[in-house]
């Protein structure tokens, strides 16, 4: 029970590999706020939690909104008295060339998942800095550093996500604060499926590079955790397949 008395948020907590991470934290203590675009995955996803008997609330959020995710933050700190675990889960896909892309998609991408991640870490801190302790998370890719064809703006933003994960653990370390990112590899995601044929996916998971999503999950509460205490800016990779999503 490492985070019993913690209170955490994960963002895209509905599915997936945010699924796995509140399922992981409500499993070792802490209260979750599962937050989600789409409310009806955040309540089952509470119910699963509280059905172990886990402490969790489903919350709907659009992260690329400053007033929603405003309002995620301060109800959680109204539930539950504090914040000290943020987990920047959500994100969106998409597989397109550069030539054909349109506006749309382009700022569709970069503001889920760039301005995303910075709404959601600005409003923690706000909580954070005041208590001078907390833990932030945030889900990178391995096409933040390395190129696919097709993945330009994806990997665009993760690229970002990298280098601001680097530069906010440099400002809030010391403030006892730090902030890590993850990349979980190749996973089997309803996202990761939607970019593929039922004949990709299978030959895929047949090959034997696709993960679970509880496979991140042990290094995501590892970085959440004290022992974790000296590790800040960070990210790091699951497996030595770059070319994920």
């Amino acid at each position: 029970m490492r985070f019993e008395g913690n209170v955490a948020i994960v963002t895209g907590g509905g599915s997936g590999i945010g699924r796995a991470i509140a399922l992981g934290l409500a499993a070792e203590g802490a209260a979750v706020v599962v937050a989600d675009l789409a409310p009806d995955r955040a309540r089952a996803v509470t119910r699963e939690i509280e059905a172990v008997g886990g402490l969790a609330v489903p919350h709907e959020v659009d992260v690329s909104d400053s007033a929603s995710v405003g309002a995620m933050v301060d109800a959680a700190v109204e539930r539950f008295g504090a914040l000290d675990i943020l987990i920047n889960n959500a994100g969106v896909v998409l597989i397109a060339p550069v030539a054909s892309m349109t506006d749309e998609q382009w700022d569709r991408v970069i503001a889920v998942n760039l301005r995303g991640t910075f709404l959601c870490s600005r409003a923690a801190l706000r909580h954070m800095l005041t208590r001078r302790s907390g833990r932030i998370v945030n889900t990178a890719s391995g096409l933040g550093v390395s190129g696919s064809p097709g993945a330009a703006v994806y990997g665009a933003s993760k690229a970002a996500i990298i280098n601001f994960t680097r530069s906010l653990a440099l400002e809030v370390v010391p403030h006892g604060i730090n902030v890590n990112a993850v990349s979980p590899g190749v996973t089997d995601t309803p996202f990761w499926r939607a970019t593929r044929t039922p004949q990709q996916v299978e030959a895929e998971i047949a090959a034997g590079r696709v993960g679970k999503p509880e496979d991140i999950v042990p290094t995501v509460l590892f970085l959440c955790s004290e022992a974790a205490a000296a590790i800040t800016g960070q990210t790091i990779h699951r497996d030595i397949f770059l070319g994920d999503r």
